[in-house]
């Protein structure tokens, strides 16, 4: 039994190895200049989709990140250079839509954070170091050690 669910595992494994990855763009929404597709990717890789979070638009298979492709490539189209393009996109949806936001007053607590997450977890290693009780040996008495020696040459328990 443990010997089929073994083999099972090992061809779902390859199964998922062997097959294609999804592509989450269509053939229909490229350019047909490879130089205008690949300046559209460019772009794209840094916008967020909203929907997946941490994938840019052209990782993703969301409706909105499909969206969010053919609105660069109407800018691109309309003639936009790259920053004109992010600027436009990151005007109608936030800062958020940036893979990697600009650091302004809005966005200094996101900057900020990993920084004072670090202090405060440093300050609290260090509070917790100093409250540690310190192990104390302070070795046996006479009277102990008497005993400890009674009891090794084999006296009464």
């Amino acid at each position: 039994m443990l010997a089929r669910i073994a083999m099972f595992m090992v061809a779902a494994m390859l199964a998922f190895a062997i097959t294609s990855p999804v592509q989450a763009i269509d053939p229909d929404e490229m350019f047909t200049d490879p130089a205008q597709e690949e300046r559209a990717r460019e772009i794209g890789k840094q916008l967020r989709c909203l929907v997946c979070q941490n994938q840019s638009i052209f990782d993703s298979n969301a409706g909105l990140a499909r969206d969010l492709r053919m609105v660069v490539r109407e800018r691109i189209t309309a003639g936009d250079d790259d920053d004109q393009i992010i600027t436009f996109v990151a005007e109608r949806f936030g800062d958020y839509v940036l893979l990697e936001p600009p650091v302004k007053q809005t966005t200094y607590a996101l900057w900020a954070a990993p920084i004072l997450f670090l202090i405060a977890a440093l300050g609290l290693g260090a509070v917790y170091l100093r409250r540690r009780q310190p192990v104390i040996e302070d070795g046996l008495s006479e009277a102990e050690r008497a005993e400890a020696q009674r009891l090794l040459k084999g006296g009464d328990a």
